[in-house]
């Protein structure tokens, strides 16, 4: 009798059966019963936002009585570096040169560097446990959900040479700092009147802002609510930075395909929309490391994050606890040893405030 030859079973309804099946061993399935990490990856992501609005009014006050000519309320935030990433990769490499981390826009430099180290051990982490525009962004794919019944990624033909875009944004940024800028460019740049206000041209530009950026915000949220992390998965060049580190990661998402019941669950839920069923090893450089697929699994160990799928797993409940240790190390270290807070004084914010407009500010 082959495999394809059926044979009948007794039953109250007769049901043919093929003998392949009747042969095949049933697995020993033990259920998953480790609680969702998603509530705590949410405690985060508050967290970090609400961080940001603080910073971000704390700033906003302080330039705002600066050019009223008071002295401000309250001192400059140097967590408003984190959106200095160009002025952060220009003095990391002239660190790297000299040996000396200057104190112009410090904190940067350290953001930049727990950043690129979070992404190092914990893949593309930051882009959903802390950054706030890919906080945002979840809330626009929720939106996206309600509005769809199912959500609409783009065809594949479409997807991978948007996507390349991000990198070439990458790329033109890296050439123009890491191989055409001498060591006497990058000293000009860094104690330059621009980069010395380099944080409030950002916020004026906001706060100021003209027709073209706002409309080109509006269609990029639209864009965002349309097709699910507009911005993330096509633009932006700070993930297609961290999806590079993200692959030398000892740690990913791995399938166990001993106990893998192929449902597919974990699929469904990835918001970058990875095949996970379909791999061994998630190696997109696109795993945000969310761990959505990780909680969906019914199958306890199915998917872990790990080394391989015997070795070295991590807790996914260590995944918080990993972020703010990280985050506090980083930031305690930099008050401690001098390098958290910019050696830029009062009077001379003062006298670049009033001078804002002219040609060495740039635009």
């Amino acid at each position: 009798m082959t495999s394809r030859e059926t044979v009948q079973v007794n039953h109250p309804r007769q049901t043919i059966v093929p003998v392949s099946e009747l042969q095949k061993p049933r697995r020993k399935v033990q259920k998953a019963s480790e609680p969702s990490v998603q509530p705590y990856r949410r405690w985060v992501q508050w967290g970090f936002f609400l961080l940001v609005i603080w910073i971000g009014i704390e700033f906003f006050i302080f330039v705002t009585q600066l050019q009223q000519g008071k002295t401000p309320a309250v001192d400059r935030p140097p967590g408003v570096e984190a959106f200095l990433p160009l002025s952060a990769l220009i003095s990391l490499k002239y660190w790297i040169l000299t040996g000396v981390l200057n104190k112009i826009h410090p904190a940067s430099v350290v953001l930049l560097l727990f950043i690129l180290g979070i992404s190092l051990v914990l893949k593309r982490s930051f882009c959903s446990w802390i950054c706030p525009i890919g906080f945002v962004s979840e809330w626009l794919f929720n939106l996206h959900k309600k509005l769809f019944d199912r959500p609409r990624f783009l065809p594949r033909w479409l997807d991978y040479p948007l996507r390349s875009l991000k990198y070439l944004l990458l790329l033109f940024f890296l050439k123009g700092i890491l191989v055409d800028m001498n060591l006497a460019a990058l000293k000009a740049f860094i104690y330059s009147p621009y980069n010395r206000v380099a944080d409030i041209k950002m916020l004026l530009f906001f706060t100021n802002m003209s027709e073209t950026t706002f409309w080109t915000l509006v269609i990029l949220v639209l864009l965002s609510i349309l097709t699910p992390h507009f911005w993330c998965r096509f633009l932006c060049p700070y993930g297609a930075l961290l999806g590079v580190i993200s692959w030398l990661s000892p740690f990913k998402i791995h399938r166990n395909t001993a106990t893998c019941v192929d449902c597919g669950k974990c699929s469904r839920v990835c918001p970058a929309n990875i095949q996970v069923q379909r791999h061994r090893v998630v190696l997109s450089d696109e795993c945000h490391t969310c761990l959505q697929c990780v909680d969906a699994c019914p199958v306890k160990d199915a998917l872990s994050v790990s080394v391989t799928t015997k070795k070295f797993h991590l807790n996914k409940k260590l995944y918080p606890v990993i972020i703010i240790i990280t985050f506090l190390l980083f930031t305690g270290v930099a008050r401690i040893t001098g390098y958290w807070q910019n050696a830029i004084s009062l009077e001379e914010y003062q006298y670049h405030i009033q001078h804002l407009h002219e040609p060495e500010y740039g635009h």
